[in-house]
């Protein structure tokens, strides 16, 4: 491989990537957070160094004792042959007995749900997913919420 080819493929894929579900914090509060790995294809992990991947629909499930993760976009990678993934496919998500079981007994309360809040690559080089165990707020958290980011960046402004 030459320089110039090498030096393109670094650029293209990024070292670092966080991609965060904002809306998440917005309709849920969050009771606790897990960080899981994910079973994915070659492609799928190409995918998501090019940060092609779009998080604000997904949603986790539990299925005979395992969680998958629902709704989360990989797109297809660019160069894939005929073996590229599907975008919107069933992914699962890798967690101990423990943290599914303390999950699926959460679950079973009125009114929570596992969304997922984070995506990111660890210092090894391996996806993560961070799932939050959540609550879905009112109306009227969403507004005080709103209220107290406004009064803090209010403050922050009078401190300069």
């Amino acid at each position: 491989m030459s320089a110039k080819n090498k030096k393109k493929k670094e650029e293209r894929f990024s070292k670092i990537i966080n991609i965060k579900n904002r809306q998440a914090r917005y309709e849920y509060s969050f009771v606790d957070t897990f960080v899981a790995g994910m079973s994915l294809f070659g492609t799928e992990i190409k995918s998501i160094r090019e940060a092609k991947v779009n998080i604000s629909d997904a949603f986790c499930v539990i299925h005979k004792g395992e969680v998958f993760v629902r709704n989360l976009h990989i797109s297809p990678f660019s160069e894939g042959t005929h073996a590229n993934h599907e975008p919107m496919r069933e992914r699962k998500l890798l967690l101990n007995k423990k943290e599914i079981r303390k999950l699926e007994s959460k679950m079973d309360e009125k009114g929570l749900t596992v969304v997922p809040t984070r995506l990111f690559i660890n210092n090894k080089g391996l996806a993560k997913l961070e799932i939050a165990l959540a609550k879905g707020k009112k109306l009227h958290d969403k507004r005080n919420d709103i209220k107290e980011r406004d009064v803090k960046r209010d403050l922050a402004r009078m401190k300069y």
